[in-house]
């Protein structure tokens, strides 16, 4: 049995060391965690552990274009000509603005997701500010911090404490909530779940505290004035990194707790033992959840989380994503660097509403599954049903993009290609090999951009660079203990990291009065928003389930179950039962679910495992104001009973080839 060393390249926390067991014969029999690697340590998440499974099931192979409303099989040639001939009409046409290149993190390798940027910045193409799933909290935290990046997850063993704050890290990221157990088996150290919802990671705390969705500002600033008011700050470390520490004192006074239990139910006695968690056991990490963000005001919720740690007398003492830490640029492996056409940045929070109003006559998707994962998913799909668009779906798996498409190409999984995968979480980078042979029909990405480019007669010498020579250039000054040629030789290297006490905001310190903010016309400080108050109507959160990534692999564990849990109380006034179907609904549209229970669920909010089909169909397209970020946990919504006689989606579309 020979065992070959890769990493998933999944967008998840934990990118994950694997190694994948083959056969003489050239098959996967296993895939497990490298033990030998200081995160992953030696086990793998159901999703990695069976992702050889979809190496055969519900695979695109080949290539095909649609024919009157049916698929044909085409031969590589003739789909690539066909889909050139239709991007060059719309140059000519409509103008690179009607061209828009739609790609996400569904494989995060360079040569997957990066390099092949490089034809759409050569064209001018439209292309998304890719905010969808975290970027407000990255630019909230730059106000303040001039960067995002902190506790790197290699010091949580060590820490003192632990605190999730809408992060069910046992699901999500469970090789950092493994981390975390070992502090509290080492040290006792307490772990701390801030969560809505009684979640997997919440039933494992040693404290579990549960404000009201959209609340976070609010218990923030009611722990900072008790550690103001009882003299825990640093002062000392305060004077010397930071400004605005008055004004942030001014607003958090007014945060009393009984204000704090008003606005977020936490009642004061769990607001003290949160208060003296963090003052008792120092130093602690505090880890905001990519989620806290998802909501109409989640950038206030992660910059006022933040505070805390500081307030402490912490260089960076929370953790949200550390990708701004690592000493890698990739403006020129895009290409964005390396033409002077102007750059076309559309909002991917609101692309669904510019698709159905045909601002777009050309759009090439790649390694996302929009029709299902992009909020408002009625007006998507609505727009790529137009006659005036031409869709192209260069994909792995039949999703249901693909049902959208005029022609579906063919791509390798991660197993079937080699490729490099940067981790936004902790620094470790080492080459992925191919595995195992192609099972399908399949072109890679870099190819296909190449094979465009060149129907599409562009000389730009940068577009037919070596993509190994480019991925090179980008890494090279990025590892501070080895260089490229050590990587391809199958060597484990770690990623530089800017230093804690570094902060490029205009003053060079921590700025909790944020002049960065001023100048762009935001709130200095972050605000606790009025929360919505409609009777009959839930709050609905949507978070990840343990054998799901977004939308993959249901062709392993089937359909993400299209389930609703709500409290007991509010299900008896409504006159419902576990198991019954209910529909879920607002103005932009409805889903249904089949109802589960729960005596923890707060009154009036309602979970549900993202992202099912018809899910979307409730969500806002309307951006946030800081980082544009999406607002999937603000969407309100009512409960009606339907036919149990229902049908739960299926796992896949059904008119495939």
């Amino acid at each position: 049995m020979e065992r070959i060393a890769t990493v998933c390249p999944r967008d998840c926390y934990d990118t994950c060391s694997l190694h994948v067991m083959r056969t003489p014969e050239g098959r996967i029999s296993a895939i497990k965690g490298d033990p030998h690697h200081p995160v992953t340590r030696g086990f793998a998440c159901p999703r990695g552990a069976r992702d050889h499974h979809r190496l055969t099931a519900n695979r695109v192979d080949g290539s095909f274009l649609r024919r009157g409303g049916t698929w044909t099989r085409a031969d590589w040639e003739s789909a690539l000509d066909t889909v050139a001939q239709a991007l060059r009409t719309v140059l000519e046409r409509h103008g690179p603005e009607s061209v828009l290149y739609l790609d996400y993190a569904g494989n995060t390798g360079l040569l997957t997701s990066y390099y092949p940027r490089r034809l759409w910045y050569a064209l001018g193409a439209a292309q998304t500010d890719r905010a969808l799933c975290s970027n407000s909290g990255h630019a909230a935290l730059n106000l303040h911090y001039g960067a995002s990046y902190g506790v790197p997850p290699g010091e949580l063993a060590e820490m003192q404490a632990v605190v999730f704050w809408g992060f069910n890290a046992a699901v999500s990221s469970p090789h950092i909530w493994a981390l975390a157990r070992q502090a509290r088996k080492r040290h006792g150290s307490p772990i701390v779940v801030i969560d809505p919802r009684e979640s997997r990671s919440a039933r494992q705390a040693d404290l579990w505290i549960q404000p009201r969705p959209g609340s976070d500002v609010a218990l923030a600033y009611g722990v900072i004035r008790a550690l103001l008011r009882g003299g825990h700050a640093d002062r000392s470390f305060l004077a010397a990194w930071s400004t605005g520490l008055e004004q942030l004192q001014a607003v958090a006074q007014r945060w009393d707790p009984a204000r704090v239990h008003r606005v977020t139910g936490v009642p004061p006695d769990a607001l003290a033992k949160l208060t003296a968690l963090y003052r008792t056991h120092r130093p602690a990490a505090t880890m905001i959840g990519i989620g806290v963000q998802k909501n109409d005001h989640g950038a206030d919720q992660a910059r006022a989380i933040s505070f805390i740690p500081t307030v402490l007398g912490q260089h960076r003492g929370f953790f949200y994503s550390n990708s701004g830490a690592f000493a890698v640029s990739t403006a020129a492996l895009t290409g964005r660097s390396l033409t002077a056409r102007p750059e076309r940045v559309v909002s991917q929070v609101a692309l669904p509403d510019r698709v159905q109003a045909g601002d777009f006559k050309f759009i090439y998707i790649s390694g996302m599954n929009p029709a299902q994962t992009l909020p408002h998913q009625h007006a998507f799909r609505a727009g790529l049903s137009r006659p005036d668009v031409f869709v192209v779906v260069h994909e792995t798996h039949w999703t249901k993009t693909a049902q959208y498409a005029d022609v579906v190409l063919a791509a390798p999984t991660y197993l079937e290609k080699d490729d490099l995968v940067l981790p936004w979480t902790h620094p470790y980078v080492r080459h992925s090999p191919q595995v195992v042979a192609p099972v399908t029909d399949s072109r890679r990405e870099t190819g296909v951009m190449v094979a465009l480019a060149r129907r599409l007669g562009l000389t730009e010498a940068w577009l037919y660079e070596n993509p190994w020579q480019a991925v090179a250039a980008s890494l090279a000054d990025a590892f501070g203990d080895g260089d490229f040629g050590d990587l391809l030789a199958g060597r484990r290297l770690t990623l530089k990291s800017k230093p804690r006490a570094y902060y490029p905001t205009p003053s060079g310190k921590i700025e909790f009065y944020a002049t960065a903010a001023l100048a762009q016309g935001l709130s200095p400080l972050p605000r606790q928003a009025p929360l919505p108050a409609a009777p009959d109507r839930f709050t609905l959160l949507t978070s990840a389930s343990a054998n799901y990534t977004s939308t993959q692999f249901q062709e392993v564990y089937g359909p993400i179950p299209a389930e609703i849990t709500l409290n007991e109380q509010d299900a008896a006034r409504l006159g419902l039962a576990a198991g019954d179907r209910v529909t879920v609904a607002n103005a932009q549209g409805e889903f249904r679910a089949t109802v589960r229970l729960s005596a923890t669920m707060l009154p009036g909010v309602v979970w549900s495992p993202r992202q099912y089909e018809g899910q979307n169909t409730v969500m806002s397209s309307v951006p946030q104001e800081i980082g544009h970020g999406s607002r999937f946990n603000s969407a309100t919504v009512e409960l009606r009973r339907s036919s149990n006689d229902d049908a739960p989606p299926s796992a896949s579309p059904s008119n495939h080839p």
